[in-house]
């Protein structure tokens, strides 16, 4: 477990560059859960980027997913994931999406979800204070954290990009599917990393 974590730490600063905070949090029956905070200061100063603030959780991954069906799980093989979240700085006091974030990396171990690209997340509270977002969508990974191979029989661990969703957005998804409200998103131009950012426009 140690050295699957130590990868993908190893992982995260390679793709990420040095986290300037981490927070840990435990929670009854589960195993520690870290949460780590990378600033990226953004691109050059003609382009719309600006700063961006990403929450990589680690810990997730220690151990794989395991359907809840299954009586006695493999403790080697199934998915592992860890999920990252990025919003732009400054605008929010996002800092306090650790404990939200933690909660969904060790739903794994509490619930025995398993968490895959598609999926909706509730966290049941917003983000941070004041975040019009509740629920998040999990994309697909391989993007800006490339997955990490590990030794056989261990399954790879995928780092699985969030996506705020308002309210509004997780009940259209929830009817018309993920591809459809990405689709929509993409249609618009919906800055997904605006922490104060509307809903999109729905039919």
């Amino acid at each position: 477990m140690a050295e699957v974590l130590s990868l993908v730490e190893a992982r995260l600063r390679t793709a990420l560059g040095e986290p300037d905070a981490r927070a840990a949090m435990t929670f009854v029956g589960t195993d520690r859960v870290e949460v780590l905070r990378f600033l990226d200061p953004g691109e050059s100063p003609d382009s719309d980027g600006g700063a961006v603030v990403r929450y990589a959780t680690l810990g997730m991954s220690a151990r794989p997913m395991a359907d809840p069906t299954v009586v006695v799980p493999d403790p080697a093989r199934g998915p592992r994931a860890e999920l990252i979240l990025s919003v732009r700085a400054g605008l929010a006091d996002t800092d306090k999406v650790l404990r939200p974030l933690a909660v969904l990396a060790a739903s794994p171990q509490v619930e025995g979800l398993v968490v895959a690209a598609g999926a909706s997340l509730e966290v049941g509270e917003p983000l941070w204070p004041g975040a019009p977002f509740s629920s998040v969508l999990v994309a697909e990974s391989g993007g800006l954290v490339p997955d990490l191979e590990l030794d056989a029989p261990l399954e790879p661990v995928r780092f699985l990009p969030l996506l705020p969703m308002t309210p509004n957005e997780a009940a259209w998804k929830r009817v018309k599917g993920a591809q459809a409200l990405q689709e929509r998103w993409l249609a618009h131009g919906t800055d997904l990393r605006d922490p104060l950012r509307g809903s999109v426009a729905l039919d």
